[in-house]
């Protein structure tokens, strides 16, 4: 979709169809009032039989109406009040709802005039770019027969002439961020049977050949041993899958300049292992590597807004399957930091190469660490499907990402890591437990990692429920929290 910025007189556009705001109560802003004025009173006519009262989201599809050279007016309720950010991007959806069913190649939105809750213009202008962009995502590489290629192909947002600037730059950022979690959902949506580590490591080796300033490596099984990583490699040790831990560097910034770390759990189908999981609904497991996927497309919209910042991502790679080799419940592994641990429960493996892999972070001396994993269940049960879990050893970094959450409309709550909530790892046999009993499950994972975090500040991001929607015909990874993480190194350098 070709997304561009005008400053012009709507009245005096050609365009397939012209979607205009509508208020509660049938009130015209300035935009209508001059369209209704050039079309001698024809809107307002059409408002006074009532067929559209201007709630949030209704519709009214006018066509050819006198004086315009727009071929068809959408009107566009948007309710009495300021919009929230939920209530604007369903305003923007039923405007897109109908232009995608219209012949029309285009489509003009002067909807500059709409007003949403603590949003300034740049703001609401990136969540209508980005709300118009994702709508555009279809994932049918795997079908035989492709749906119709649609006739809307390109979008022109009206601005005033002095906010031009903002709502480009909102553009820009918006259609980063849309590539990041187009790249993410692709991700989370192929099969396990192609998406698997070695898949991720050639796909990683790609990027790095398309931009000079990414450098990639992508270590096999030898060099996991190599590194002591017997947490990492006891996980994947039942699957004809070899595990891969890949390292994207990028430089943006001064080569003085202390990195941003970002660990993604990379679990490329999880059967649970020997703690076998059951088999309904066991084919969202390819979604498990919704972590690695979403570090995936952060890198992808840093390097398209090429970020004046140092950045690595860590993708812990790996399939989780049970067989005659697999990892047993009362095995004891030995970490990469030479803390062992106890696998209690091998279904509760995405701890298991995060914790290695977060050791590996400390080379780096990273000024940050972000994990971002599907990491449990328990998450899904306290924060349902719209809130990612947060979780950290450094206050100003949960400030910054909640805060970040919050301007990118990918939001994020924290919950407590308290002391106490240690002591249900501790193991007779052990070091550490892999798992903590059925209460706090989101807590005690993160607990695990926090061990393993101690050297630097980090957080952690449960996304178990926001990276995919689960069952039924709209079933598919979200894209989440590309958004988040995304705004949260763009608030590092301010661009």
């Amino acid at each position: 979709m070709e997304l561009l910025v005008k400053s012009v007189n709507a009245e005096t556009l050609k365009t397939a169809t012209l979607v205009v705001p509508v208020s509660e109560g049938r009130s015209l802003g300035a935009i209508a009032s001059k369209l209704d004025q050039q079309s001698n009173g024809a809107i307002s006519a059409v408002l006074k039989h009532g067929d559209l009262e201007g709630k949030a989201g209704q519709t009214l599809l006018l066509h050819s109406l006198p004086g315009l050279r727009a071929e068809r007016v959408l009107l566009l309720g948007v309710g009495k009040d300021a919009l929230t950010d939920r209530q604007w991007r369903k305003a923007v959806g039923s405007a897109l709802g109908v232009l995608k069913n219209l012949g029309g190649g285009d489509a003009v939105l002067a909807l500059e005039e709409v007003q949403v809750s603590n949003r300034d213009t740049y703001g609401k202008a990136r969540l209508l770019a980005e709300t118009v962009l994702d709508a555009t995502y279809l994932f049918e590489r795997y079908k035989s027969k492709k749906a119709d290629p649609r006739a809307l192909k390109k979008i022109t947002l009206l601005t005033a002439k002095a906010d031009t600037a903002e709502v480009e730059r909102a553009v820009q950022h918006a259609r980063a961020i849309a590539l990041g979690m187009s790249l993410t959902r692709d991700l989370g949506n192929m099969p396990p049977n192609v998406c698997h580590p070695t898949f991720l490591g050639e796909l990683a080796k790609g990027l790095a050949k398309e931009h000079k300033n990414l450098k990639v490596e992508v270590h096999d099984e030898k060099k996991l041993q190599q590194l002591g990583m017997g947490s990492f490699l006891a996980v994947a040790q039942g699957s004809a899958q070899p595990p891969r831990l890949i390292v994207a560097q990028y430089q943006g910034g001064k080569k003085t300049d202390q990195p941003y770390v970002l660990v993604g759990k990379g679990i490329t189908f999880d059967t649970g292992g020997i703690s076998l999981k059951p088999g309904a609904g066991m084919d969202e497991m390819k979604f498990d590597m919704c972590g690695a996927a979403s570090v995936f497309g952060t890198l992808r919209a840093v390097l398209e807004l090429q970020l004046p910042i140092n950045l690595v991502c860590l993708m812990a790679c790996a399939e989780n399957m049970p067989s005659g080799t697999a990892t047993r419940p009362g095995d004891i592994v030995e970490t990469m930091s030479g803390q062992t641990v106890e696998i209690l429960n091998t279904d509760a493996e995405g701890r298991l190469v995060l914790c290695d892999t977060l050791t590996y972070a400390e080379r780096f001396k990273p000024k940050a660490v972000v994990d971002v994993a599907t990491l449990t269940g328990a998450c899904v049960v306290a924060l349902g499907g719209h809130t990612s879990g947060l979780l950290g050893n450094n206050d100003g970094l949960i400030q910054d990402l909640l805060s970040a959450g919050r301007r990118a409309d990918d939001r994020a709550w924290q919950l407590p890591l308290f002391d106490e909530y240690q002591e249900q790892l501790d193991s007779p046999f052990a070091d550490i437990a892999n798992i903590g009993g059925p209460k706090a499950g989101t807590i005690t994972a993160a607990c695990f990692l926090s061990r393993f975090a101690k050297n630097f500040e980090w957080a952690h991001l449960d996304i178990a429920g926001t990276a995919w929607l689960s069952g039924g015909k709209d079933k598919g990874a979200t894209g989440r929290p590309v958004p988040l993480l995304t705004q949260y190194l763009l608030d590092r350098v301010a661009v």
